[in-house]
């Protein structure tokens, strides 16, 4: 399963590719991968600049359709299934903390967790 390395609290309105270029800094990988939501010429072009392969399908609409690693996208599932466990927790899955800073302390409770078991 995969396990988090970083987070950022946004408000609920906010779409996640806002936090996508600042989520990836820093770190080296062989490879970014990400779903239709991600593609954007601009975080491509970030991901491939920092010598990284974006594995990340285009969208239907697009002029001209960007190739991606079939094989290496069906590893997303580790993304998923690290959603799944965070949403067992149902003080998060619920949002019980209506303030950020105890909604973020709980959540990086539940990393610790994850990251032991």
């Amino acid at each position: 399963m995969g396990n988090p390395l970083r987070f950022r609290l946004t408000a609920g309105q906010v779409a996640d590719i806002m936090e996508a270029e600042a989520l990836i800094e820093g770190f080296e990988t062989q490879a970014v991968i990400g779903d239709k939501g991600y593609d954007a010429d601009a975080l491509v072009a970030r991901i491939e600049a920092s010598g990284a392969q974006a594995v990340i399908p285009p969208r239907k609409n697009r002029t001209q359709q960007r190739h991606y690693d079939h094989d290496l996208y069906k590893d997303r599932n580790l993304v998923e299934r690290f959603f799944n466990r965070l949403k067992q927790f149902r003080r998060i899955a619920t949002r019980y903390e209506k303030l950020a800073r105890n909604f973020s302390s709980m959540i990086n409770l539940v990393f610790t967790y994850i990251w032991l078991a």
